[in-house]
């Protein structure tokens, strides 16, 4: 009888320790299968945003993912930008809210004055960076609020990053200009 008695502890000890090592495993599993989840809803968000049909050069679109919450930022020319923005995100699965602080630019002839003469001054045919102007998603975005200039995006360089922003100072009427643009060669580090 106490034979059988030490094999049901051993037994009951054995299975604890089965259990407790399989939720030592489980939770790292999960917390990578999230961050792939999380992975993977970043670039469906970036994918929809993206592939709107008026997003363009004049265009700056961010977003932020807390849980199942999206977060829209950044500025656009036309209001059917913003909102085809919240309604493609808001549509994916693992999306329960969408919060949409997309600013919708003013309409001013000024502006877009300004913003054809920066597009010309950093993709015209003689510019070094007319690369960056190429594609559906160009990696220079053009921001022109008011007479006030901003350039988001990313370039290969530091050096193309001052120079875009030496040639977009040097354009008539533009009151500022504010450089965002990144560097790649500086985020490999």
């Amino acid at each position: 009888m106490k034979m059988k008695g030490i094999l049901k502890r051993v037994a009951a000890v054995l299975a604890v320790a089965v259990l407790a090592s399989s939720f030592a495993v489980a939770a790292p599993a999960e917390q990578a299968g999230g961050r792939a989840a999380f992975g993977q809803l970043a670039e469906k968000v970036r994918k929809e945003l993206v592939t709107l049909p008026w997003y363009g050069v004049f265009d700056n679109l961010a977003y932020e993912i807390d849980g199942s919450t999206v977060t829209l930022s950044g500025q656009v020319v036309r209001p059917s930008t913003r909102e085809g923005a919240e309604r493609r995100v808001s549509k994916l699965a693992g999306v329960e809210r969408v919060v949409n602080n997309i600013e919708v630019l003013p309409l001013s002839s000024f502006d877009d004055r300004v913003r054809v003469s920066a597009y010309r001054t950093l993709f015209g045919r003689n510019s070094p960076l007319f690369r960056y102007g190429r594609g559906t998603d160009p990696s220079i975005h053009i921001v022109v609020a008011r007479g006030h200039l901003t350039l988001e995006g990313v370039v290969a360089n530091e050096g193309d990053r001052r120079l875009a922003n030496a040639l977009v100072n040097s354009i008539p009427g533009v009151f500022s200009v504010t450089n965002n643009l990144r560097a790649e060669s500086e985020r490999a580090r």
